[in-house]
């Protein structure tokens, strides 16, 4: 009589406790203990920060922020690239006990209205611009509609310098006693992911939540104090702020901020100057390192690890990453923000196979199991099923949406992702596609319903639906199919795109569209999604890149 098969669930054991600190209380310990050692470069402007002197600007910045009459718990946003200020008002509001709202750099107006009036945004820190946007000019026209927005201070402006003197100049003490009303558990952030219903989510995360898992990522690769981390994935995902500069200053080690966005030359550079000896990207920004025509001039020597996450990773990416960038213990990472972000971590000792063909087995103190979506049994090792994780990780839930959140957190506080998984014999997990339609593009989540219903305002679009492509560079690319009023001009993929700019962020901007009069359906009348997608990559002759193997 053969055995039952395993069943699809694994829990993670390990000798090394949970943090129990805030995350302000983890940066003090930290800086005790390491002293002088250099804990931030930004090489932008070649500014750096040893360990005391990056508390004492978190703190000036923090006690900054409490000259404005914000109490524990109020929310003020950040809406900024990458930058060493970035990193003090992610610190200096966690020893606050405010919370810190992230900012997607992308948003545009619609986008930036809504977060600020969802989270209840009182104090915004804001870059003056980025790129093509122009922030000052945006939070100016919004600013009318968000009643409970007091204060914006954008950086560089004399308001942000004068924001810092008074908090180098007030009492610390104050901040001693903010501490004291502090626990772990308390919410401190707040990451907005793309809504199914037109509108994006806010998942509420607490210190619990965000420093160990950037601690548990970073014992996953290994950090020391002699770790210097290049960061050119952005802060306003948990992949920049809680990976990189969490798992940055629980160990001790050095942040390196390449460029306010993402370069792969810069990057590169900086891995050289700053001999980095980790580089964290999600796969598009690997790709775009690897295909510079002088990769080959820059020395990687110093590089040992680094992760690779945000969206699936082609085996071939990775392999080329260990052999030709000299990774040799690089790990991909999989999670989702509402999970602070990660559940599963490759081993720096796993086989090369396992190490680029999947995204490795569950992380310390978590449990993970792949479930039959329809019932909510687990499924036996090697059935495909619904990815469910829970423990520390686990969100409180999205800010203020009780019913979005009991929709993807069940009784037993189990963590429903939506994405499809199979796990093998040794517990080792792939990531094989998504019970909806959900959209990844370089790491972006992009939940196709909130881009029909923008597409929908279009004068001569009657019916729009949004589907992903495989492309070789993004993972996937966002197309339109739309059914056009009678009459109304033939819409090209350049006209939509001039349509939508400057309203919808550009990762959300269809890339290809078809005009069609009917869409396929099935005999209950639902939208035939699978079979929009065969029929695109073939007349789009996306089958190469719908070939490439993901982990």
């Amino acid at each position: 009589m053969t055995a039952p098969a395993l069943p699809s669930y694994s829990s993670g054991t390990s000798t090394v406790p949970l943090l129990g600190d805030t995350i302000g209380a983890d940066l003090d310990r930290t800086a005790a203990r390491v002293g002088d050692h250099e804990a931030l470069v930004e090489c932008a402007t070649g500014r750096r920060w040893t360990y005391p002197q990056l508390v004492a600007d978190v703190d000036a910045c923090a006690l900054g922020l409490h000259s404005l009459g914000l109490q524990k718990g109020d929310r003020v946003g950040i809406w900024a690239p990458n930058c060493a200020e970035w990193v003090l008002v992610q610190y200096g509001t966690a020893k606050l006990g405010v919370v810190l709202v992230n900012i997607n750099p992308a948003y545009r107006t619609h986008e930036l209205s809504y977060v600020l009036r969802q989270a209840g945004i009182s104090v915004l820190v804001a870059a003056p611009s980025f790129k093509t946007s122009d922030y000052r000019a945006m939070v100016a026209e919004v600013r009318a509609d968000c009643p409970d927005l007091r204060e914006v201070a954008f950086l560089g402006d004399p308001e942000w310098d004068a924001l810092m003197d008074r908090g180098r100049s007030a009492d610390r003490g104050l901040l001693a006693e903010r501490a004291g009303q502090l626990t772990a558990d308390d919410p401190i952030n707040i990451q907005y992911t793309s809504g199914t219903t037109g509108f994006p989510k806010g998942a509420t995360l607490t210190h619990h939540n965000l420093l160990n898992n950037g601690f548990f990522v970073g014992e996953g690769c290994g950090y020391t104090e002699a770790d210097r981390v290049c960061i050119p994935v952005p802060y306003y995902h948990c992949f920049g702020m809680g990976m990189g500069n969490l798992g940055c200053t629980s160990h001790g080690a050095t942040m390196v901020i390449p460029a306010p966005g993402f370069d792969p030359a810069l990057t590169l550079q900086a891995v050289q100057d700053e001999r980095c000896t980790s580089l964290y990207g999600v796969p598009t920004m690997f790709i775009a390192e690897l295909a510079l025509p002088d990769f080959a001039s820059y020395d990687l020597s110093s590089l040992r690890t680094g992760i690779m996450a945000g969206s699936p990773c082609p085996v071939e990416v990775m392999k080329r990453v260990v052999s030709e960038m000299g990774m040799q213990e690089v790990t991909i990472c999989y999670g989702m923000t509402e999970t602070s972000p990660v559940s599963t971590q490759t081993g720096a000792d796993d086989d090369l196979d396992r190490r680029t063909s999947t995204v490795g087995r569950v992380h310390p103190h978590l449990e993970v199991k792949v479930v039959d979506p329809a019932t909510g049994l687990t499924v036996p090792r090697g059935v495909t099923g619904e990815f469910c994780t829970r423990g520390y990780s686990v969100m409180l839930g999205y800010w203020e949406q009780p019913e979005k959140t009991a929709e993807v957190l069940d009784a037993a506080r189990w963590m429903h992702t939506g994405d499809l998984a199979v796990m093998d014999e040794a517990g080792y997990l792939n990531i094989v596609g998504r019970i909806k339609d959900m959209v990844i593009r370089g790491g972006e989540n992009v939940y196709p319903r909130e881009v029909e219903e923008f597409l929908h305002t279009h004068p001569d679009v009657v019916d729009a639906q949004v589907i992903g492509v495989p492309d070789e560079r993004y993972g996937e690319e966002l197309m339109a199919w739309v059914r056009l009023r009678e009459g109304a001009e033939p819409l090209t993929a350049e006209a939509l795109r001039t349509w939508c700019a400057g309203k919808l962020a550009h990762y959300k901007v269809p890339r290809y569209v078809k005009v069609v009069t009917e869409f396929p359906m099935t005999v209950t009348g639902k939208v035939r999604k699978v079979e929009m997608r065969q029929v695109s990559v073939e007349e789009l002759g996306l089958q190469g890149a719908a070939a490439v193997r993901n982990a």
